[in-house]
């Protein structure tokens, strides 16, 4: 199979059977208002970034093997007393991915990555935005098989937030729900 062709697992399983499943439940009149997965975009920020900009280094390499794609030094956007952080200091990393990564990286964050989270009982149904977008925030990166144990300098947490063509939080929640996402039980 070659790389022009090929369709992720979890788009063919979307063009398939979540797009009728979603036009039946919603009563769509036209196949163009059924909801879809725009993009996916993983961050991380982390504190020790401003004694020792090392640290960041490591944790967008980290990223950077998890997502499958480079990930960007963010920087600062306001000076803040306390914390000690100046504007346009780095301070996280972040990878937005789209198409066959976003899809794949769905699909291995599903089906791999979140069985692996010890006393996992399912992903919050409240963190949608009210405009169909979801967040999800993860403790920690070596529950992705990518990660070596061993060569982990430190545990970093990371926020995932999928941003869908949904208009309302009930759409969205049944999109991702279709598309695998394991909700906790209300």
């Amino acid at each position: 199979m070659t790389p022009e062709n090929y369709t992720p697992r979890l788009r063919a399983v979307y063009d398939e059977s979540v797009k009728t499943a979603l036009m039946e439940e919603f009563g769509y009149a036209n196949v163009m208002q059924i909801p879809r997965l725009q993009k996916i975009i993983i961050n991380t920020s982390l504190k020790e970034a401003i004694q020792n900009a090392k640290v960041l280094d490591a944790a967008a390499a980290e990223l950077t093997m998890i997502a499958g794609q480079k990930a960007v030094i963010t920087k600062a956007r306001r000076s803040i007393a306390n914390f000690k952080l100046r504007e346009g200091m780095p301070i996280g990393a972040r990878v937005t991915l789209r198409g066959a990564q976003m899809w794949e990286f769905l699909d291995r964050l599903v089906t791999v990555a979140m069985p692996r989270i010890r006393d996992f009982r399912g992903v919050s149904n409240k963190a949608f935005d009210g405009r169909g977008n979801y967040s999800l925030g993860l403790t920690e990166q070596i529950i992705f098989p990518e990660i070596e144990y061993d060569k982990v300098a430190r545990i970093i947490g990371m926020n995932i937030a999928f941003v869908t063509s949904a208009t309302t939080d009930e759409e969205a929640r049944a999109l991702l729900k279709h598309l695998g996402m394991p909700f906790a039980k209300a």
